[in-house]
């Protein structure tokens, strides 16, 4: 299982390793499917070993490569090496991970780990791209709950090694006043005072659709307030008329074209579903050598 320096490099990524070998048993699991690797069981010899470099094939940031040692720590490789740490930028070649072991259990670990880190250092990647986009505003780029179910951990995980921040992770830790939940209360101010009213300690967040639900929302106390689809002549305007009062987050088909014009009005947050929904793998390969003694 895995080694104490693995644990610890988890830890310090603030994952809990729990988690993360639970979530490895299942992906290893699913590939063998009861089985074994009928292709590296009839081609590679019982007693040959190897060493397995992950190197990036293409400009990005990582993320999941602890995920991706522990993958081997699970199967019981112990010279696994964190070559690059998370939120490392990287360009075409750089080995990112090294890991030396039997040749059959490499080949067993190796898409799972590539499955995980490509994936992670997408959503890094491209939370970095949006970080970028809008350097220099103050204003800071975060995440949603459109994540794949089961991955929300680490793909919000993710989302920090690029730079962004964190919204919710769950429904329980803060409240999120959306349209239907106005509509079911019959009203923003109504809606946000119950909330209140049964969670006095949490956080909450209204969603408005105008100018006139925002002067609501900041009537009622509101200590952030999502801008839904506004324009940015309309997120100015917010940002004038809140005057400090909550902080504002722009949502709704944002693309990072407009990052820059967005971050401009003056809101505090960028909401990008995109940054877990829609990000692209960061290319990884995984290349095989022979064992150095």
């Amino acid at each position: 299982m895995i080694t104490s320096e693995i644990r610890d490099g988890l830890l310090g990524a603030g994952l809990d390793p729990t988690y993360v070998t639970d979530l490895v048993a299942r992906t290893i699991a699913e590939d063998l499917d009861g089985g074994v690797d009928a292709t590296s069981v009839a081609t590679i010899p019982a007693d040959q070993r190897s060493t397995l470099d992950f190197v990036s094939r293409a400009t990005g940031t990582v993320a999941g490569v602890w995920v991706g040692a522990a993958v081997f720590a699970y199967l019981d490789c112990s010279a696994i090496r964190v070559v690059l740490d998370d939120g490392s930028r990287v360009v075409r070649g750089d080995t990112i991970l090294s890991v030396s072991g039997p040749t059959r259990t490499l080949l067993l670990g190796e898409r799972t780990a590539l499955n995980i880190m490509c994936h992670l250092s997408g959503v890094a990647t491209a939370t970095s791209q949006w970080v970028d986009a809008i350097a220099g505003s103050g204003a800071r780029v975060r995440d949603t709950r459109k994540t794949t179910p089961g991955m929300r951990v680490l793909e919000k995980y993710a989302v920090r090694c690029g730079g962004g921040v964190n919204h919710r992770m769950s429904l329980s830790d803060a409240a999120l006043v959306k349209d239907n939940h106005v509509l079911a209360a019959g009203g923003v101010a109504e809606a946000f005072r119950r909330v209140r009213e049964e969670f006095p300690a949490l956080a909450v967040e209204v969603e408005v659709d105008s100018l006139a639900e925002l002067e609501e929302a900041l009537a009622a106390g509101a200590d952030l307030i999502l801008l839904d689809n506004f324009t940015t002549a309309q997120m100015r305007e917010a940002v004038r008329l809140t005057a400090g009062r909550s902080a504002l987050e722009a949502s709704g088909g944002l693309t990072i074209d407009v990052a820059g014009d967005v971050a401009a009005t003056g809101v505090d947050y960028l909401a990008v579903g995109a940054l877990t929904h829609s990000a692209p793998v960061l290319d990884i390969g995984a290349d095989l050598r022979p064992e150095e003694d």
